[in-house]
This record gives structure tokens, sequence and C-alpha cells, in this order.
């Protein structure tokens, strides 16, 4: 049996979690002593340790009850999801980690990279969670007919697409010298807008939303932060510029 203090050192949280965890009825103690502490037994420990791989997961507190409480639950079954989600994870960001390694030698002029090296990792898993954001942010048949529009491309056609966009934001990140307001940076703009007739064409209001959710999603903000940490606020800026001369 464990103590609060005790299994809260074993698995690396708080008392205070366990304590919440207790009162939303998610992981209960095994049983309460005359001195009224809380004492965990070996189910309880396994129950924390679902909990904690599903909060690893991001699922919340409410679903993971359900899912746990379910008399269908599969302990084994879950485990080896568990484990399936987290090699897929481990590959992702190892391919992070590479272009991470490989940017940082291209930046101190140590190796050359291709367009397709420097996004490695990216953009393809990322796709189904911009379609998803952008059903969020827009209207929705414009984007299943944008998602209906690239989904039709040949495999060819979508490649050279994507390193046309990867070319678009790599020009972008060589131009940040130059300012938001230069001619080389706002033709670059133009060419980010002209990119996205690939998908859909928004309007000057749209444009200006994009931008700003490269950086306030953190999933967005994210991927530009790989590029480089001020690519995404740099971008909105120029958007800006170029919105203001047409309006």
């Amino acid at each position: 049996m464990y103590t609060v203090k005790e299994l809260s050192k074993l698995a690396g949280i708080t008392p205070r979690t366990l304590h919440y965890y207790d009162e939303i009825g998610l992981l209960k103690p095994s049983r309460i002593g005359d001195n009224g502490y809380r004492y965990y037994g070996e189910q309880a420990v396994l129950r924390l340790q679902q909990i904690m791989l599903f909060r690893e997961l991001e699922v919340p507190l409410e679903e993971i009850g359900q899912l746990i409480d379910n008399p269908g639950f599969n302990a084994q079954g879950t485990l080896e999801k568990h484990k399936r989600n987290l090699e897929k994870k481990i590959e992702h960001l190892q391919k992070i980690m590479n272009t991470v390694e490989n940017t940082l030698s291209y930046i101190k002029g140590e190796n050359n990279m291709t367009q397709k090296q420097l996004f490695a990792g990216l953009s393809d898993e990322q796709q189904a969670e911009y379609e998803k954001e952008a059903l969020q942010k827009y209207d929705p048949e414009i984007v299943k007919e944008s998602n209906k529009r690239y989904k039709g491309y040949s495999d060819d056609e979508k490649r050279r697409i994507g390193e046309e966009g990867n070319q678009v934001y790599l020009d972008l990140l060589n131009a940040m010298p130059d300012g938001a307001d230069s001619d080389k940076v706002q033709a670059i703009i133009q060419r980010w807008r002209d990119h996205m007739n690939y998908f859909w064409t928004p309007d000057l209001d749209q444009l200006l939303g994009l931008a700003e959710l490269y950086n306030v999603d953190p999933r967005f903000k994210e991927n530009f932060d790989k590029i480089s940490p001020d690519l995404a606020e740099f971008m909105k800026e120029a958007v800006k510029v170029y919105v203001s001369r047409r309006k």
C-alpha cells in the first residue's frame, strides 16, 4: 500500500493531483485508514498509470473516467494501443530532431539542405490538423471544397505543390532582414496568396485570419518555430502590410 505522499513521489505528480482525482471520482484510494490517510493498492496504482498514459495523449479527464470505467475496457488492448501511438510519436519526433539538427548545421554553413530536407516532418502529418482547424475557423463548405480539390491532385502534383509552398516559406525566411514592408517580402506574400489558389481563394480578411492563426494556435506556431522562432510573427506583419495596401 502507498500513501498519498509515496504514490505522488513514485508517479512524479503532486499530492494535490491525487486529492483532485479522488474528489472527481477518477481515482479513489483503495482504503482510508483510521487516521484518515488515503492508501493505494496495486489496482489503484495500475489505474493511475492508465490515467497518466491517457493524459499524455491529451485525453480530457472526464473522458478518461468514461473509458476506464466502461465494462468493456481492456487494459491489455489499451496498453498495446498506447504503445503504437507512442511509437508513431517517437518516429515523428525523431524526424523533427533530425530536421532541427540539419537546420542548425545549415545555418552554421556546415552543410547544404534541399527544400524537402528543410521541411522534413513538418508538413505531411499536419495536413489533417490544418483541415480540422480550418473547418472551425472558416466556412465549412469552402473548406470542404478545398479539401476535395486538393485530394483530386495526383501524387506528383501534390509533391510539386508542397515544394512550391516550402519555397515560399524558405524565401520569406531569407528575406526577413529586408523588413516586412519591403518590395521583396511583399512579392513573396503575393506568391503565398497565389499559392492558396491550389486549395481555396481567401479574401483579404481571411488572409489576416490565417496569419493570426499561425501565431495563436500552438500547433501552427510550433511548425513555424521549427523553421524560425520569428517567422510566424514576421509573416503576420508582412500580411498586414499586404492587406493594408489593398484596402
